[in-house]
This record gives C-alpha cells, structure tokens and sequence, in this order.
C-alpha cells in the first residue's frame, strides 16, 4: 500500500511534534493514543474526510469514523483495525466504511502501526486511502457487501423466535418492525389486507436515533388493490413477487390508487430505495413488507431481496397464526356470552358471578356457573371444571349444564339423587371425560333463615364467610368426580346461612398457583375472604378475584358468590 515506506519513517520517534510530523506524510493520516482518542490529525485527513480538526481531537477513533456497509456504527467485535489496534502491531486492511463529516459514506484502505509520540507515551499512526475502484466508482449501492451467512442465518432465527413466540396481531407487526429497523432499513411499512379483502396501512415506522416513530398521518385505509397494475406495491400485494422501487418509480402518471398513496409515502417519508415484500401465509397472501432507506446512502438490491422474503415469509406464518388463534377467541367469547347464565332474581338473596378466561388459551375454557328457579320453587347453584381449556371443553360444559337443568328441573330430589343421576349419563351421551361440582339448592325457611343443601362431586369446597369475618370451608357432602365410571354413593350436607353472610363457590384456577399447594390456596383465599366481608357483594367478588388469583395462573376461573340478608329487628 502507498505510503508504507513512509510508515516505517515516521515510525521512529520524530523530530518534531506529531502534528507536524504526520503533515509530512503525503496522505490522511491521525494518531490515537492507547485509549484509541485521536491526539493528532493532519490537514490530508481533514480534507478527505470533511472534518475539521476540532471534530477528530479527543474523540474515540472507532466511534467517530467506522460504519458498516450501510453506515450503522460498526461493532468493535467485526472491526479488523480494532483487533490490530489492541494487539498493538502492523496491519493493513481494505473494504472498510469510513462515514465522513457530511454524512457520507467512504470506502476506505487503511494501515496502522505502533507509533512513538513524545519518547515515553506510546500511539497508533493510522494512514487512510480512499478506495474507489473502476467497477464500482460513483456507485454506492454496487460497494454494499452482502449480510454474512452468518449473521443472515442469526437474523432468521430470531424472527422465527420473537414471531412465533406470540399470538397478537399488534405484538406481532410491532416486533416484525423492530426486527428490521434500523438493522436493515430507516423505514418500515406494512399494509395488511383485512378477511373483507379490504387494504389498510398499518405501521409506518421510522428509526429516529435509538427510538422508534409511529406516522400515523401516513396510516390508515388504502385503496383496493388493482388487479393488472405493474406496479411494486400492487404486485407484492397480490402475491405476485418482490421488488426494488424508488421515488421515481412512482413520478408517473398513477395506475390506481394504491400508486397515488405510494407516491405519498415517498414525498412524506424522503426514502430513496425500498424492497417491497409480499406477505403471505400457507394460504393465503396477507399484506407487504416495504423496507425503505432515505438516510442510508447504500440502495437497495436484487441481492437483498431473498433475505428480505425470508423475514416476509417468517411474518405472514405468524400474523396467520395470530388471525387464527383471534378468531378463535372470538367464537369462543360469543361462544361463553351464550353459555354463562344471567343471575336470577330472588327475593332476599344478593347474587353475582363472574367469569375469567385462560389468559393463554382460547378465552374459554370448561370452568362454569350457573344459578337458575327450581320447580318447587327453590334456587339452584352450580359450579364446575370439566377437563380442558379449549372450545371442547366449553362445548361439554355446555351440555353437563343443560342436563342439570334438565334433571333438576323434573325430578325434584335431593341435589346428591340430581348428581347421581347426571353422573350415570354423562359417559353415554357426552363428550366430557371427567368434571368437577357443586350442586346445592338454597331456600327460605319459615323463620326466615335461608337454607343451603348441597353435594360435591370432587371439586374444592364452598367457602362460607360471616357478616363479621368468620371464614370456614363446607368440607362435608363430599363424593368423587363425575365421568370415573365408579358407582359410589354421593350424600348430601347442609347448613344455615347466619344473616349478612357470604357464600362463595369458585373454580380451582382462583386457588392454584405454581409452586403452591391446594392447602396453601385455601388459606390464601380463607384470609382474603375474611378481609373482604364488609365488602358490598360485587366490590366483594372483584376484589377476590384481583388479591387471589396467582398473575401466573394459567386457568379460566368461575366465582359465584350469594349473600343472606342480615337480621330485621
């Protein structure tokens, strides 16, 4: 390389200082000191790389001037002049990125060595050549180096991971988003075609410094895709291919009105090259990536579309997943609207429920309540857990239910007898394979004391709080689960509900926590309970529900709760 004869000289210690030595140098040369500052520049470098002195005294070399290929800050770990540097020897190296104090991009050759300063202190001289070869001179898009294999093979891998490891549309674009910005692009849009075939833009994302800007000025509803257009956009949302497009790709007269909106984006946004990237899933096309660069002089290329449709694909796997799992929730939900009872309204007695979802299955599960008028004019209560936290379980839940009532309704026995009998048809004529239960039926008695009867099929026991915070659990009436084929006798229990008393029937998902015991769950909800009894009834449930159910619980949970009326003198 030119100028290293020269390196050997000024190699020893000079005779003069160091800024008047390295003008001597007939090329861009600065010295760092061991902490890689710079300590002297001479007026050579300070033309090539467009900075004055005061921008290069003191600063960090490293982080001044080395830039990758598309003028990211360069990791020390892949800086070959770093690790020369530190090993403190001779070494020379070319196709590396300098970024100038105009913002521009130069591709540089480089040599340092170690270099005496003052006879004690010990530096690094750097002498830098710009590097403009024949084939690539005045195009900065040929001097782009491809992503190395591995890092490539890496960046999949972690899309693959941070896409598939969630189900929420939302969750999804916004980590796609973060994935490729600013590794790869300034810009990212996505447009996404809805199940009524509808386009709507739904992220324009900038990478502004160290953070991340929603447009949504540029967000929004767009027109219908155009089903013979030749333009990116409309191509790649009709699943046709990827392409490379610019501003002047969109300064013709507009095909349709997705080209309009595109010319926009590009106005509004400055981005000069952009890869756009169908979206597709197994079954369907679902939108397009668009990746655009304004501030990044290194445009875009064929050769990076195959990556670019690599990461696409990786989405669209994932936003179909996400559509499924919603659309899923969303038919479960109507589905639980229809299955979860109102409360009747009984005279006396105050009554409510409430019902929370399996945070990470399908909104519904096979936990269920249910309160309905008797035909001796009793009211019925009913809680359970069939096994299962999806749509299968809501649907047997669904017809155990309906054949409570059907048995409680005409056959007016004691709730064992009604239990009994639910038991010996629930193999035959249902899909449910085991469930837990409560059935109790509650009635005035002619003093005026409200009466509980009930039996339970395996399922944890009632709760029983008084107006002044007495808690005790209702352990007797208790028999095996429903569904084991076992023909063992079922009994019956009951008690006097003392007045302004609380009873509370609940699902095992309130009382199960991860690395807690059964035993240690009714405690926790003894204790909390008790606390809560001077609690109107709804306020009562709420806040049960919020202090005793573990945030890491993965169960649906079913609360039914009834309050006695207190004494009237």
């Amino acid at each position: 390389m030119a100028g290293a004869e020269d390196t050997g000289t000024v190699g020893r210690r000079p005779a003069a200082g160091p800024t008047e030595a390295l003008e001597a140098i007939g090329t861009a040369a600065y010295v760092v000191d061991e902490e890689g500052h710079v300590i002297a520049v001479n007026s050579h470098a300070e033309e090539l790389l467009v900075r004055p002195t005061a921008e290069f005294l003191g600063r960090d070399a490293h982080d001044l001037l080395h830039r990758d290929a598309h003028g990211h800050p360069l990791s020390r770990s892949r800086c070959s002049m770093r690790q020369a540097f530190h090993e403190g020897r001779t070494a020379q190296g070319e196709g590396d990125y300098f970024e100038c104090g105009d913002g521009t991009l130069l591709p540089v050759a480089w040599l340092i060595t170690p270099y005496d300063v003052d006879g004690e202190d010990v530096g690094t001289l750097v002498l830098v050549h710009a590097q403009h070869p024949p084939e690539t001179a005045g195009r900065p898009e040929a001097a782009a180096q491809a992503m190395p294999e591995l890092e490539r093979l890496a960046l999949l891998a972690e899309t693959t991971t941070r896409l598939t490891s969630t189900l929420d549309v939302e969750e999804t674009l916004r980590r796609l988003v973060a994935l490729v910005v600013p590794r790869l692009a300034d810009w990212a849009v996505v447009d996404l075609i809805t199940e009524r075939d509808e386009v709507w833009r739904i992220a324009v994302v900038h990478a502004e410094d160290d953070t991340l800007e929603r447009h949504e000025d540029l967000q929004g509803p767009m027109p219908p895709v155009p089903e013979e257009s030749p333009m990116p956009l409309s191509r790649a949302l009709r699943g046709v291919a990827s392409t490379l497009a610019g501003p002047q790709t969109y300064r013709r007269d507009p095909d349709s009105g997705i080209a309009v909106e595109q010319r926009r984006l590009f106005e509004a946004t400055g981005i000069r090259s952009a890869a756009i990237a169908p979206i597709r899933s197994t079954r369907a096309v679902l939108g397009a990536l668009t990746l655009g660069r304004a501030k990044d002089p290194v445009d875009f290329t064929t050769a990076d579309l195959p990556l670019i449709e690599d990461i696409a694909r990786r989405a669209g796997l994932a936003l179909d997943n996400a559509r499924l799992y919603q659309r899923q929730r969303k038919v479960a939900e109507t589905m639980q609207n229809h299955l979860l009872p109102q409360m009747p309204r009984v005279p006396g007695l105050q009554m409510t429920a409430r019902y929370l979802p399996a945070p990470d299955a399908s909104q519904v599960g096979g936990d269920w309540y249910d309160a309905f008028t008797l035909s001796d004019g009793a009211t019925a209560l009913a809680v359970g857990d069939v096994v299962g936290h999806d749509l299968e379980a809501a649907a047997g839940m669904a017809q155990l239910r309906n054949m409570l009532r059907a048995y409680a309704w005409a056959h007016q026995e004691a709730p064992s007898r009604i239990v009994a009998r639910l038991d010996a048809a629930v193999m035959h004529i249902t899909d449910v394979t085991m469930a837990t239960m409560i059935f109790a039926r509650i009635e005035e008695k002619d003093d005026g004391n409200w009466e509980l009867t009930w039996t339970n099929a395996g399922h944890p026991p009632p709760l029983l709080i008084s107006h002044d915070g007495l808690a005790r659990y209702l352990t007797d009436g208790h028999g095996i689960l429903l569904g084991t084929g076992v023909n063992a006798p079922r009994t019956d229990a009951s008690v006097l509900l003392p007045p302004g008393s609380t009873l509370l029937l609940y699902t095992d998902g309130l009382i199960e926590a991860p690395g807690r015991s059964i035993d240690e769950g009714l405690q926790h909800l003894s204790r909390h309970a008790a606390a809560l009894a001077h609690r109107p009834l709804a306020s009562f449930t709420d806040q049960v529900l919020r202090r005793v159910r573990h945030v890491h619980n993965d169960d649906d949970v079913a609360l039914l709760a009834v309050r006695a009326p207190t004494r009237t003198s």
